[in-house]
């Protein structure tokens, strides 16, 4: 198979460690940057990769470099010099920057194109569907876009529970949004010129034209390596209190509030259950007092993040993954439980709505919170009462983790797009 020259914009794009990443990176979204580094690696399986990205992942990607990974891809760097370091700390200011970073990108791209003759481009990280790609818009060569999220908002039966600050951020969400859909003339270009568009959740397809539905695939921004993957021979059948966990940072749209409420209603009729939380965040104070206030300290136990293998060590001893956020896109958490061979009850939202299915999980109607709490209260109960149904849905929850989450999978499927891409006659 001809290996065929691929440029790649990933302004995200860094390796992993077992502690997550070292320093500045870390403000970046760990998922971001997994997401642009194992595709860049999957890519790079097939083709030969020049990879754009931000001079603060440079000392990273070096060091994975120099270890052995990412053989034969070329990273080139760029960045506005001398902007505030503070851009990066603020989700706002940051999109703000990435979007006139991509004004570097896209002449660093002409340049290098020039030189290397790519025959594709394909832009990866930043993945919201609102922003353009300069370098998709404006390079003369077959444009691959995605995968994508960004469409997911608040379902509008919970936005009375956010703080203030909680509903300004949803407003400022919804509003670039649609200065992105409806004024970017450079997001529109985007559409037309992409052979193909991928996206993680159904609610950001549906934001999309009707005239380009056609060439839009699902795609997730999230997958896991098989060696992370439980054997099977650990998924069997248990007893005893059930042991529930989640995990994620401690933010009013991650809605942790109901679940330690369904926890509560739940754990009157099977007190012998735990719940664990894993995670910090600026609702730290307010959900210890709900646990407080619901009377059950001594079944609900808040734990600091972990190093991601401690953290699949304790999914693995858990029977349960519990995990009702609202607007997710991906939901990276959501497969490393599937992985563990967890069942994950959560709300039909977003990117877990589009991971979860009934053979593998149970999906609640995100209507409003006091439907969510029965919901989640009477999936747990079920579960509790039925150990042959538990034991089903854990395995099948690992075979489909195995099976469509893989990084190597996800490349086969990459590929397909890929090939029908450079198939097409030029754009």
């Amino acid at each position: 198979m001809k290996r065929s020259k691929i440029l790649i914009s990933a302004f995200a794009c860094h390796p992993s460690t077992s502690s997550g990443f070292e320093g500045e990176e870390k403000i970046l979204g760990a998922g971001e940057s997994v997401l642009g580094w194992n595709l860049v690696k999957q890519i790079g399986r097939r083709h030969d990769v020049w990879v754009i990205t931000q001079r603060r992942n440079r000392k990273g990607v070096e060091r994975a470099v120099s270890q052995g990974e990412m053989a034969g891809v070329q990273f080139h760097y760029t960045d506005f010099p001398g902007w505030p370091r503070s851009l990066w700390y603020h989700q706002v200011s940051l999109h703000f920057y990435y979007y006139f970073w991509q004004i570097r990108a896209y002449l660093l791209a002409r340049r290098l194109h020039r030189r290397f003759r790519f025959d594709a481009a394909h832009h990866i990280t930043f993945a919201n569907y609102w922003m353009p790609s300069f370098i998709g818009a404006f390079l003369p060569i077959p444009f691959i876009w995605g995968p994508m999220g960004g469409g997911q908002r608040t379902p509008k039966g919970f936005l009375p529970e956010y703080p203030l600050s909680g509903k300004l951020e949803d407003l400022e969400r919804g509003v670039s949004q649609w200065i992105g859909r409806k004024l970017l003339w450079s997001r529109q270009r985007c559409m037309k010129r992409a052979r193909a568009i991928l996206v993680c959740n159904q609610d950001t397809k549906v934001k999309f034209p009707a005239k380009y539905q056609g060439k839009i695939h699902f795609f997730p921004v999230t997958g896991i390596g098989i060696e992370d993957v439980a054997p099977a021979s650990a998924i069997h059948a248990s007893s005893g209190g059930l042991q529930v966990l989640t995990t994620g940072r401690l933010v009013f749209w991650k809605n942790f509030a109901e679940s330690i409420k369904a926890f509560a209603v739940f754990s009157r009729d099977f007190p012998e259950s735990r719940f664990t939380i894993v995670g910090e965040g600026p609702e730290g104070q307010r959900l210890h007092d709900l646990v407080t206030g619901l009377g059950v300290q001594d079944k609900v136990q808040f734990v600091p993040w972990l190093p991601q293998k401690e953290l699949w060590a304790k999914m693995r001893a858990s029977h349960i993954f519990l995990y009702p956020s609202l607007r997710e896109g991906g939901g990276a958490v959501v497969i490393e439980a599937m992985a563990s061979g967890l069942p994950v009850i959560c709300l039909d939202s977003a990117g877990p709505g589009f991971h979860i299915q009934e053979n593998w999980g149970i999906k609640i109607a995100p209507r409003n919170p006091e439907f969510a709490v029965t919901g989640m209260a009477e999936a747990l109960g079920t579960l509790a009462r039925d150990p042959d149904l538990r034991l089903r849905l854990s395995r099948a929850s690992r075979q489909r983790a195995e099976e469509f989450y893989v990084w190597d999978r996800l490349g086969d499927r990459l590929q397909g797009f890929y090939a029908e891409a450079l198939n097409e006659g030029d754009s």
